[in-house]
């Protein structure tokens, strides 16, 4: 298991009281790789405790893609569901 193989390129503010939109727009840009030529070809399995929108995995899942030949899985222990 590797907790530093993504990083945020900068801090950005809480977003439970945002939108999905606004979420997304928040987090869109904010991830990136830590030595991405390492797990290139890699099959790599991003946990998440809690899905709310799906904005920030979305992100997570974008910055990701650009390893070469990579195969992403994802795994969450719960979803938040509105009413």
């Amino acid at each position: 298991m590797k907790t530093n193989v993504l990083y945020r390129k900068r801090f950005t503010e809480t977003q439970t009281r945002k939108t999905r939109s606004e979420r997304w727009e928040n987090v869109e840009t904010v991830f990136a790789v830590h030595s991405p030529e390492s797990f290139a070809g890699k099959h790599l399995l991003l946990i998440d405790d809690v899905i709310t929108t799906g904005s920030t995995l979305e992100a997570c899942i974008h910055a990701l893609e650009t390893i070469p030949e990579v195969k992403i899985s994802l795994a969450a222990m719960a979803t938040a569901i509105k009413d």
